[in-house]
């Protein structure tokens, strides 16, 4: 945890301080003025900041908006004598986190710096830093597309609707677009709008005034303000109630917002990325969700493949997941048999990326040895698979398929189609020993037609009739 920051050009008040927080074993530092603690910003910002207003050089003032621009996040207590109301409705304004009025009580000064090192924890961990994302894995041409869709957007601030099924890594491709946008510097806050109830869910948006409800003891900022400056993701958007898509899209309108409870309108330079497993269209004709909010959204749309339209990706995924689930318990990779890695290609995951992860973490844990064989794998992976095979023909033509269509090739149709073709009616030569009309039968064609078919074909003459 960074220390407290004391800021006040009076000595006695500096020592006031510093034998409060020695007691309570709080780190801290003091600056005899605002611009000592301007100067010592330029190397990173304090968990809190206590300063007092009126002070020879740059005001208290002065100082809370230079932290508030920089650091959004960093709580700011303001020093003022009961007299100075005004500047203490300043500095309200301009983002602090509550005043203490001079002279104040020492154990009363203590807890107010307890609950504003509270709420900068709590928002610290809510604000996660975007580095540490995994990088977004894929080969298929349909991540590709995914790929240059954020370089594409790189250089833009414009709302992004983000659609897919669960499990397929939404907010990776968010954190992704913040990342490489010229955002990157500030913060990504991401929230899942189906998670929390709807009061609680308006007071995490937008924050709240001290008094606003029954236990709002101080002012909270909301993730809004938290994300000053950079990106907000809002996770299943489909789910949000009403009365909350209505007040979000007056945020996307105006570009501003009012704390619940409060009067002040904040201004929101933030940009938002929603996420849906939803079909967003389908829940407006429906009458759940808002067109016009919808439209406000649906800017730039990112859709993400599901796990069965890029099956070739799953040997890649799996070797990326065994090598962090080792690293992170500290044992050694675990490496799948030819037979595994073939029969998992070819499974549905439902969880998609999600699912092939939390099973990548079972076999590091669970499987024997270190080469793990298709019997090592969990029982319903292997049953999965038996009713899979009923399909994996279909799997392979769309592989087939997908291929093709990578390499830039034409005429796919005709020459799918025509080996298609050509293996039905081998086999089912094969089966009858040759006899066309038997052939045919089991083909549901007419003799005629098989004939012209193995000429066409080129299928090896038969002698049956």
């Amino acid at each position: 945890m960074k220390p407290v920051w004391i800021v006040d050009d009076d000595r006695s008040i500096r020592w006031v301080f510093e034998k409060a927080l020695e007691r309570e074993g709080i780190a801290y530092s003091l600056f005899a003025s605002a611009q000592d603690a301007l100067d010592a910003l330029r190397a990173g910002a304090p968990q809190v900041l206590v300063s007092d207003i009126r002070m020879p050089g740059p005001s208290g003032l002065e100082l809370l908006h230079t932290v508030k621009q920089k650091h959004p996040a960093v709580p700011v207590i303001v020093m003022t004598a009961y007299s100075d109301l005004d500047s203490a409705v300043a500095a309200f304004q301009g983002g602090a986190y509550e005043y203490l009025p001079k002279p104040f009580d020492v154990d009363q000064a203590v807890d107010l710096i307890r609950r504003a090192l509270e709420e900068s924890l709590r928002e610290a961990a809510a604000v996660e830093p975007s580095v540490v994302a995994p990088e977004i894995l894929g080969q298929a041409p349909a991540m590709q597309e995914v790929f240059r869709a954020i370089g594409r957007l790189s250089q833009s601030s414009a709302t992004v609707l983000i659609t897919g099924e669960s499990g397929t890594g939404k907010e990776l491709v968010a954190r992704a677009l913040h990342r490489h946008s010229a955002r990157a510097a500030r913060p990504f806050v991401a929230i899942n709008t189906a998670a929390m109830p709807k009061d609680l869910l308006e007071s995490e948006l937008f924050g709240h005034e001290r008094g606003a409800f029954t236990g709002a003891q101080q002012q909270r900022r909301g993730r809004f303000e938290q994300a000053e400056g950079g990106t907000l993701f809002l996770d299943e958007i489909g789910d949000m109630p009403a009365d909350l898509q209505t007040r979000l899209l007056r945020v996307l309108s105006e570009n501003s917002f009012y704390r619940v409870g409060g009067h002040q309108p904040i201004k929101a330079n933030v940009r938002v990325i929603a996420a849906t497993h939803q079909n967003l269209e389908q829940r407006v004709r429906d009458g759940g969700f808002r067109e016009d909010l919808y439209h406000r959204l649906n800017v730039i749309r990112v859709r993400l493949p599901s796990l069965r339209e890029r099956r070739e990706d799953v040997p890649l995924l799996m070797r990326h997941f065994l090598a962090r689930s080792a690293n992170q318990l500290g044992v050694e990779t675990k490496r799948l048999s030819g037979e595994a890695v073939e029969h998992l290609s070819r499974l549905e995951f439902p969880g998609n990326v999600r699912q092939l992860e939390n099973l990548c973490h079972w076999i590091t844990v669970m499987a024997p040895g270190q080469v793990v064989e298709y019997a090592d794998l969990p029982g319903e992976f292997r049953a999965a698979g038996a009713a899979a095979g009923r399909t994996d023909w279909v799997a392979a033509l769309e592989l087939e398929a997908e291929r093709r269509l990578a390499r830039g090739e034409t005429g796919i149709l005709d020459s799918l189609a025509r080996q298609f073709e050509r293996s039905l009616i081998a086999k089912a030569l094969a089966r009858t020993g040759g006899r066309r009309i038997e052939a045919a039968n089991l083909l549901g064609i007419g003799r005629n037609t098989i004939t012209r078919k193995i000429q066409e074909l080129g299928i090896e003459a038969a002698d049956g009739k």
